[in-house]
C-alpha cells in the first residue's frame, strides 16, 4: 500500500502504541480516583499534559484535553462567544475553515451572533486588509486557522495575532494541521486559543485539546464533573492522552530535519505531475505551505474517478477533507480561492510524511499519467475541446 492521505489521519507510532498499552490493560484505574491504581492514571496524564505544553510553547495548567479537534474547535468558539456576549456578538473567520469551525459558526448564528467571513487571495492565504476593515466595536472573538486541511496553505498567525491583540479581541487557531508539522510557539506568536488533534501526527483517534491562553475568558463547554481542572467534564480518556503526549513529543523532535525530507518528497510530486500531465496547476501558495502538502488539479476528469483508479493500484489519495468526502458539492477551499465548480471537482489531495519514500512517489508519478489520460479520453468535455 502507498499511503498519500496524512492530512486525512496518520498511522499511529509503535512508542506511542507501546506507551498506551498498559492503560488499556493493566493500569486501568480512574483518573478522579485517589488510590494508587487511579493515581497512576493521573501522573500518565499529567505527564501527557507537560508533553503537549512543552511542544506549543504553553504552560501545563493551559493544556484542556478533548475528545477531538471538533470538541476543542466548537468549545473554542462557543465558550468564547458565550462567556463574552455581553461585550459583543461578533466573530470573524476565514472562508476557507474546516467545517468543524464554520458549522458551530452557523449554530451561533442561529443564537443572534454575527459572523464575518473573511476571503482570501487566489493562493489560500488570508486578506489581512479585509480582516482589519471587518473588525468592529461588538467583535469578540477571530479565529483562523493556521494551515488549510486540503490546500495547505499557511496563514500569517503572528500578524493576525497582532491585529486582534489591538483591538482587545480573543484569537482562536485551529492548528490540527499544522501543529508536529511545523514549529509552534503559541507565546511567541500571541495565540490565545489553539486546537490541536492527536491522529493528526501519529496519535490515537478519539483525542485532542484546547490551548487556553491564561486568563482568557471562556465558558465550560461540557457540564458534569470536575475533569479537566473543572473545565472540562468526563472521565478521561487516559490511554489516548497518554498516546497523544508521546505522538507530540515524538512529532516535534527534530521537526526541521524531517521536514526537509517531506518537502522534497512533496516537491519530486508536484514537479513530477505538474511536468508529465498537460492542463494540470497547483493549488495554493507554492511556498507558504505545509511540508507534505500538495493539492492538484486535473482539467476535464473528476476526483473522485482518479482516487478510484488509485485504489486499484494500492494507492491512497484525497480529493479534499476526509470530514466532508461523502460530499458531491464541490470543495469550498477551491471556490474561495477561485476555482471554477467544474475544476473543482477535478482535484487531488497528496500529503506525505516521513513514513513515505521517495520510491513511492516515483511509482505514482509513474502510474498518474495513464490514469488521467484515460479518464480524458472518456471525458465528453475533453474530447469536445480535442475536436475544437
Amino acid at each position: 500500500m502507498y499511503y498519500f492521505d496524512n492530512a486525512a489521519t496518520t498511522k499511529i507510532r509503535p512508542e506511542v502504541l507501546n506507551q498506551m498499552m498498559p492503560f488499556l490493560t493493566d493500569e486501568y484505574g480512574n483518573a478522579s480516583s485517589i488510590y494508587t491504581l487511579g493515581r497512576t492514571s493521573k501522573n500518565a496524564i499529567e505527564t501527557a499534559r507537560k508533553r503537549v505544553a512543552d511542544a506549543i510553547g504553553a504552560d501545563a495548567d493551559e493544556i484542556y484535553f478533548t475528545s477531538s479537534g471538533t470538541e476543542a474547535d466548537n468549545w473554542a468558539l462557543k465558550g468564547v462567544a458565550s462567556a463574552n456576549s455581553s461585550k459583543g456578538k461578533h466573530i470573524i473567520v476565514s472562508s476557507i475553515e474546516h467545517h468543524a469551525i464554520l458549522k458551530p459558526c452557523e449554530y451561533l448564528k442561529k443564537h443572534g451572533f454575527d459572523i464575518s467571513y473573511i476571503p482570501v487571495t487566489h493562493d489560500g492565504i488570508i486578506d489581512i486588509k479585509e480582516l482589519k476593515e471587518s473588525i468592529r466595536s461588538d467583535t469578540v472573538l477571530i479565529s483562523v486557522m493556521y494551515a488549510n486541511n486540503e490546500i495547505g496553505t499557511i496563514q500569517p498567525i503572528e500578524d493576525i495575532a497582532k491585529l486582534a491583540k489591538e483591538k482587545s479581541i480573543y484569537f482562536h487557531t485551529d492548528a490540527v494541521q499544522a501543529v508536529g508539522h511545523i514549529p509552534i510557539d503559541v507565546k511567541k506568536l500571541g495565540i490565545d486559543l489553539l486546537t490541536i488533534s492527536a491522529h493528526k501526527l501519529n496519535g490515537p483517534k478519539g483525542v485532542g485539546a484546547l490551548y487556553i491562553k491564561k486568563g482568557t475568558k471562556i465558558d465550560q463547554f461540557m457540564h458534569g464533573g470536575d475533569q479537566e481542572m473543572k473545565r472540562r467534564a468526563g472521565t478521561e480518556n487516559t490511554a489516548g492522552i497518554v498516546g497523544f503526549g508521546k505522538a507530540i513529543q515524538l512529532a516535534v523532535t527534530d521537526i526541521e530535519k524531517k521536514n526537509e525530507y517531506i518537502k522534497r518528497l512533496r516537491d519530486t510530486a508536484i514537479e513530477g505531475i505538474l511536468s508529465n500531465i498537460p492542463d494540470t496547476f497547483l493549488n495554493g501558495d507554492a511556498s507558504k505551505r505545509l511540508p507534505g502538502n500538495a493539492n492538484i488539479c486535473f482539467k476535464y476528469v473528476e476526483g473522485e474517478s482518479i482516487l478510484l483508479h488509485l485504489d486499484r493500484l494500492g494507492i491512497c489519495a484525497s480529493t479534499g477533507s476526509a470530514c466532508t468526502s461523502a460530499s458531491l458539492e464541490p470543495s469550498h477551499v477551491l471556490l474561495a480561492i477561485g476555482i471554477s465548480p467544474e475544476l473543482a471537482h477535478g482535484s487531488l489531495r497528496l500529503t506525505f510524511s516521513e513514513e513515505n519514500t521517495i520510491d513511492e512517489v516515483k511509482y505514482l508519478i509513474k502510474v498518474l499519467p495513464d490514469i488521467i489520460a484515460k479518464l480524458r479520453q472518456m471525458s465528453p468535455l475533453y474530447n469536445n475541446l480535442k475536436d475544437n
